[in-house]
């Protein structure tokens, strides 16, 4: 009909109007919320993003679930490993360093044949030899998180304000590097540094939350809170 306006899709609308205004590096699917644009994909992504990538983490046998998963991530996708951690978890009793230190050539058979978990006989052997090795820490430092938040960069190494550009641009932390080299001395297998690094941001020692992300201040104030880790007196 004469001087009828097109009817608007409104919900595409505004989903174009919230990819206008949205900085780089981050996504809405909500007006008032921003995201790092990685963890997009999947509600269970952004729950994992939300509630616990880059929040300072101290339980030892977290800590030592989230190098796990990160060696068993290298060469795949992080959401692969996410959506099939409840099988790692039951496949390696919870990841408990002291039970998984005792499996043996019977249980690498088993889970090289759980259709449930990545089955990679290198990276289920590295497992059980670094939860040997975590052990050797564990008697060492008091704890894992003693040894591990022992690699924690300076603040002032970090970007003031950690932008798309800033992020992309960082290297590599020295002290990931460190970390990787010094549990490689140790042993440890499938800690190579991009690994580490991984594990940092996941465990928060570092918080690559990208400015304007809605969960940055939240993760930052965990890090602020957490009280120091010493070593042991001998």
């Amino acid at each position: 009909m004469k001087g009828q306006f097109p009817r608007v899709n409104l919900k595409a609308f505004a989903k174009h109007l919230l990819t206008m205004t949205t900085p780089q590096g981050l996504f809405s699917d909500s007006p008032g919320l921003l995201r790092c644009a990685w963890c997009q994909a999947t509600p269970a992504y952004q729950r994992y993003h939300d509630q616990e990538w880059g929040f300072a983490e101290t339980d030892d046998r977290q800590l030592f679930e989230k190098l796990c998963l990160e060696g068993f991530q290298a060469g795949l996708s992080w959401l692969t490993i996410l959506n099939k951690r409840e099988a790692f978890r039951q496949a390696f009793a919870h990841f408990d360093v002291d039970q998984v230190a005792r499996f043996g050539d019977s249980d690498i058979e088993r889970l090289v044949l759980d259709a449930g978990i990545v089955r990679h006989r290198g990276k289920i052997v590295s497992t059980i030899n670094n939860a040997r090795r975590a052990i050797e820490l564990r008697d060492e430092f008091g704890s894992l998180a003693a040894y591990v938040w022992h690699f924690e960069p300076a603040s002032q190494a970090r970007p003031k304000v950690l932008t798309w550009e800033a992020f992309k641009a960082m290297p590599i932390a020295p002290e990931a590097t460190a970390l990787s080299k010094d549990l490689k001395k140790r042993g440890w297998t499938f800690v190579g540094p991009t690994t580490m690094y991984a594990f940092m941001q996941a465990m928060g020692m570092v918080n690559d939350h990208i400015e304007g992300c809605g969960v940055r201040e939240a993760a930052a104030a965990a890090r602020a809170a957490l009280k120091p880790i010493k070593r042991p007196a001998s």
